[in-house]
């Protein structure tokens, strides 16, 4: 008989958030010194609330860091949240080749699912093997691990925590990643191994320069299990508005498990960031983090940035709101969820 599972909403008690540290090795090279300052805040403001597991290639890189988060700690009376461990990575995108937590009976248990750089776009041999990396450096303590032969990433899906999935069939359906499985299968294998009893599927909503064909972290999270904030473009102009508005006509058909509708609330549209190349990039307020009694929310030095954080503030009035600027992330497609990955309680101590 297979043990009950259930996958928390990432509002639940977290026992660490997990980072996988920029070098030169990867697509970061160029621009080192813009986004390590993004990651250090990123990791100090965890600090503040939790455990933090951070991982880098470099060695040498690593011992200095964790001395200076180990510093940043102590003088904060935080004494002993730095877990730091060598390992090969890739990239940095710790949101998608992190493990997947799921709480059974017999208390949480960590789901490694295989990552193909968002179906072969990128190299990704490192990072599919990071999570093995951590758990024979003991950093899960004694959690066990299930090896998954299914490509998902953390940043495709939501959970309400009560067994409903949010998602994009842009992006779980897209034959790059498992070309063998349809809708039906795919919904059969999490429901099994995730404890899900229902999947909402989006079939519309997109942000320009994004290359995760769709990740449902960039365009609608849940808030609490009646609660959905997403993504909305009021310009007719933009070439987003047909998409989103479709999206948002999607989200108000959608039902609680009992029945009932869900409140909704619209983030702010940032101004339109393109790089050097004239690109937009994928800015958006949909990427933010939750923490034990806080949210990190990416801002992008725009005006809309102080519209955000109200909004934020409104959804979240128990949690403090910590902005982060998030500018230099964008320029390599992705924001500050896409950066992270929450490990629940019990896991990390």
């Amino acid at each position: 008989m297979t043990t009950k599972r259930v996958l928390p909403a990432e509002w639940a008690p977290q026992s660490a958030i997990m980072l996988t540290w920029p070098h030169p090795g990867t697509d970061w090279a160029d621009v080192i010194d813009k986004v390590e300052p993004v990651f250090l805040n990123i990791a100090q403001a965890v600090l503040r609330y939790e455990h933090l597991v951070v991982s880098c290639e470099h060695v040498v890189r690593l011992q200095e860091l964790e001395r200076d988060l180990n510093r940043y700690a102590e003088e904060n009376g935080l004494p002993g949240r730095v877990k730091s461990v060598p390992a090969p990575a890739n990239d940095t995108w710790a949101r998608d080749h992190g493990p997947i937590t799921v709480v059974t009976e017999d208390g949480p248990a960590l789901l490694d699912f295989r990552f193909n750089a968002w179906g072969g776009k990128f190299p990704f041999e490192k990072d599919d093997a990071l999570n093995r990396h951590l758990l024979n450096a003991g950093v899960f303590g004694t959690t066990t691990m299930q090896q998954v032969d299914f490509v998902l990433e953390g940043g495709s899906f939501e959970s309400d925590g009560s067994g409903t999935l949010l998602t994009t069939s842009e992006c779980l359906l897209t034959p790059t990643r498992n070309p063998s499985m349809d809708r039906t299968a795919i919904e059969r294998l999490l429901s099994e191994v995730l404890g899900i009893s229902r999947i909402l599927w989006l079939n519309h909503g997109y942000l320009a320069g994004d290359d995760t064909d769709s990740h449902i972290d960039t365009l609608a999270r849940f808030c609490a299990p009646d609660h959905i904030c997403y993504v909305a473009c009021p310009d007719v102009a933009d070439e987003h508005y047909s998409a989103l508005a479709a999206m948002e006509e999607e989200l108000q058909e959608f039902r609680q498990a009992d029945g009932s509708p869900y409140k909704l609330t619209a983030l702010p549209w940032p101004d339109a960031i393109h790089d050097e190349d004239g690109e937009r990039l994928p800015a958006t307020y949909a990427n933010f983090l939750i923490l034990n009694g806080a949210v990190l929310l990416p801002v992008y030095g725009v005006t809309q940035d102080k519209d955000a954080i109200a909004v934020m503030k409104d959804i979240f009035p128990t949690r403090d709101i910590v902005p982060i600027d998030c500018r230099p992330l964008i320029y390599q497609h992705g924001s500050l969820h896409c950066v992270t990955m929450q490990i629940p309680a019990g896991v990390v101590t």
